[in-house]
C-alpha cells in the first residue's frame, strides 16, 4: 500500500480533478486543510443550499478519518449548530482506509442529511422539533437555514477568521471523538 502522504495526495486530486461538482480551496500550501463547497442533496430538504466544508486530513490519514465540519449554519440534528462539528459513526468510529474523500462527499454526507437521526443529537434544539413538529422542523430547515446560510453566491464568504489552532479542539485527534470544524457564523 501507498504512503499516507501519497494516499493523502491521490485523494485530494480525485476530489479535485475528476469530481468537477466540487470546488476545493486549499487552507495553507500543504495538502491537510482545505474546504469544500458541498451542495444539498438532490429530493432532500437542503436541496439547492451549497455549505462549505472545512476538511483536515491528519498525518495518519487513510489510516484516521478526516476531519469535517460545516462552516456556514446549518440547522440539523446531527450537525453541533455553532461548532459545525458532525456527528456521524462512519466518520467518528467505523472509519476504514477502503474509505476516501469522494465517499465523504458522495456517500456520507448526503446520507447525513437525507436521515437526520434525532435520537443521537448534536443539536438538541433541531432534534426536539423534528420529533415534535415535523412541518415546522422542514420549514426552518427550508426556508430559514437554507435561505439564509446556504446561498451559492454567498457560501465563498462563509469563510472562518479564526487561526486552525483555534478551529479545531485537541479531542478530534483520537478517533472515536466528533471532528470539530470551527465558527459556523458567515
Amino acid at each position: 500500500m501507498s504512503s499516507p502522504s501519497k494516499r493523502r495526495e491521490m485523494d485530494l486530486m480525485k476530489l479535485y480533478k475528476m469530481m468537477s461538482d466540487y470546488k476545493v480551496e486549499m487552507i495553507n500550501d500543504g495538502m491537510q486543510e482545505f474546504y469544500v463547497d458541498f451542495n444539498g442533496p438532490k429530493e432532500s430538504l437542503y436541496q439547492g443550499g451549497v455549505w462549505r466544508i472545512r476538511v483536515e486530513l491528519l498525518d495518519a490519514y487513510p489510516y484516521k478519518s478526516p476531519s469535517i465540519g460545516f462552516v456556514n449554519k446549518i440547522y440539523h440534528p446531527n450537525v453541533d449548530e455553532m461548532s459545525g462539528s458532525v456527528c456521524l459513526d462512519v466518520i467518528n468510529q467505523t472509519w476504514s482506509p477502503m474509505f476516501d474523500l469522494v465517499n465523504v462527499f458522495e456517500v456520507f454526507l448526503p446520507q447525513l442529511l437525507l436521515y437526520p437521526n434525532p435520537s443521537d443529537p448534536l443539536n438538541g434544539e433541531a432534534a426536539a422539533l423534528m420529533m415534535r413538529d415535523r412541518t415546522a422542523y422542514d420549514q426552518r430547515v427550508k426556508g430559514e437555514y437554507c435561505e439564509k446560510y446556504a446561498k451559492p453566491e454567498d457560501v465563498g464568504g462563509a469563510r472562518e477568521d479564526q487561526s486552525s489552532d483555534e478551529e479545531l479542539s485537541e479531542g478530534e485527534y483520537d478517533s472515536g471523538d466528533d471532528a470539530v470544524a470551527g465558527h459556523a457564523d458567515p
